[in-house]
């Protein structure tokens, strides 16, 4: 059984992996019975696709992986709190539980700039939980900015 500070450090590395290819560094796993059954990461340039954003990746290799695309009994782990489009993703694939490291105070759809996800409106509900390496994921981010200014 995976705890979730290790499954975070997955997808930190899957971050530091992102970075290295010169992406925003923002990696993500789905775990399902406590195990990783997928990774991703931001491909958006690689693949020049704007919906290729870690969540995106990992959650289309997950429902490839689990031969569904409702994703019940999945955890997903995120480097940085989704935007409005992966959470709505996170939503219609039906995961039980969204971790994400830190807050994105510009485009956060966890309740930083949106309250997308568990919406009193919405037919599904998660349970939603941050911080978890989230200094480390916020010092990736700022690093990984830095050095594109410079």
């Amino acid at each position: 059984m995976i705890t979730d500070l290790e499954a975070m450090y997955a997808a930190l590395e899957q971050a530091g992996l992102a970075a290295e290819a010169g992406e925003v560094p923002i990696g993500a796993v789905a775990v399902y019975n406590g195990a990783i059954i997928a990774r991703g990461q931001n491909r958006v340039i690689r693949d020049q696709d704007p919906t290729a954003h870690a969540e995106i990746v990992a959650l289309r290799a997950a429902a490839t992986a689990l031969g569904n695309y409702r994703l019940n009994g999945v955890t997903l782990y995120v480097t940085l709190e989704p935007c409005a489009m992966c959470a709505g993703a996170m939503i219609h694939a039906r995961i039980d539980r969204l971790v994400y490291a830190a807050i994105d105070p510009k485009a956060g759809a966890a309740g930083s700039v949106l309250e997308v996800l568990n919406h009193p409106r919405l037919n599904h509900q998660m349970q939603v939980e941050q911080g978890i390496l989230a200094e480390d994921s916020a010092e990736l981010l700022r690093s990984f900015f830095r050095e594109r200014r410079s």
